[in-house]
């Protein structure tokens, strides 16, 4: 691929009402006022809480949190890339968006702020998980509507601690991303498209600290990258299967990612290293626990088992740290 990738393209970005000039000196046309939409949630609503998963790292280049309670998001949608903020006041929730992608997500933004889903489902067979609910009934779960944005940060955290994970997805997608569309805060990028993901070299995977697996994985899965959003319109299990037909998708990797795209209620993780203990010992004591009673203990919850890890989670009720964490290998090192 050496000499086949295209330059990144420079950054160019203005206040609100300034002028653009191009590398060639020509002003182009002042920023576009954003679009907006507001909607009004049915019930308890905290806007932390529901977008929280999208994030990948304080360090996220795709996502930031600001001090006004506001969130911004980078996205590439189907019609392109595309800048959001949101802010919640006063019972409702308004959204501003920017770019060519700007009208798809808004049309979705009710659905990523959790319309779609139904707390009301779950009831709470524990102590542990009503008091949880009770104390942050804001919870909703989201849903993009956007597979592959969920899917390649998933794949990086395959078998490696979170900062490593969060590490490699920062340096990729700032280095092949392309800035955020609109007045978005400094340095936030839309993820690279399937393409570019493709063109990546074999030493910048290295450079970024991701191993030939995990690369390889994101490079059969970027191949079928249109085949594998369509599932973003399938049940979460059927889309699940869809996932999983690509060799290095497994059933963590594509819980993973169904649980934000899809906002499935039932999504379970498993094959985690350290959730199953953690549900174990939040509700029955046992910080050994491996699947299989990780499962069993969720079993009263069939259908919404992911909204229960979820509070669980929540509650702060986790086993005391036996060992250190897990120091990252850095392979880019080697």
């Amino acid at each position: 691929m050496a000499g086949r990738f295209a330059p990144r393209p420079a950054r160019a970005s203005a206040r609100a009402g300034d002028a653009v000039v191009s590398a060639g000196g020509v002003p182009r046309q002042a920023l576009a006022p954003a679009k907006v939409r507001v909607w009004a949630p049915d019930g308890p609503h905290e806007l932390g809480l529901v977008l929280g998963p999208l994030r990948r790292g304080p360090g996220d280049p795709t996502f930031r949190t600001m001090p006004d309670g506001s969130v911004w998001r980078a996205s590439r949608t189907p019609a392109g890339p595309g800048t959001l903020r949101v802010t919640a006041r006063g019972g409702e929730v308004r959204g501003e968006a920017w770019g060519p992608g700007a009208e798809w997500l808004l049309e979705q933004l009710p659905r990523m702020l959790g319309a779609d889903d139904d707390p009301s489902a779950f009831v709470p067979r524990h102590r542990l998980l009503a008091l949880t609910r009770h104390r942050r009934p804001g919870l909703r779960l989201t849903r993009t509507g956007l597979v592959l944005e969920s899917l390649i940060p998933s794949i990086l955290e395959q078998k490696v601690t979170t900062l490593e994970a969060y590490q490699a997805w920062r340096l990729l997608v700032r280095k092949y991303g392309e800035p955020a569309p609109g007045p978005a805060p400094g340095r936030m990028c839309v993820m690279p498209s399937a393409r570019t993901w493709a063109l990546i070299p074999s030493w910048e995977w290295h450079k970024a600290g991701v191993d030939n697996k995990r690369a390889s994985t994101i490079l059969r899965a970027v191949r079928v990258a249109a085949r594998l959003e369509e599932a973003a319109g399938m049940e979460p299990s059927a889309a699940q299967q869809r996932l999983e037909v690509v060799s290095g998708i497994g059933p963590w990797t594509s819980a993973e990612t169904v649980q934000r795209s899809h906002g499935a209620p039932d999504a379970v993780t498993v094959g985690d290293l350290h959730l199953p203990g953690i549900v174990g010992f939040a509700l029955a004591g046992d910080r050994d626990a491996d699947d299989s009673v990780m499962l069993r203990l969720l079993e009263p919850y069939a259908g919404q088992r992911h909204r229960a890890a979820r509070l669980v989670l929540l509650s702060g009720r986790v086993p005391e740290r036996r060992a250190p964490r897990m120091a990252p290998r850095g392979i880019e090192r080697l």
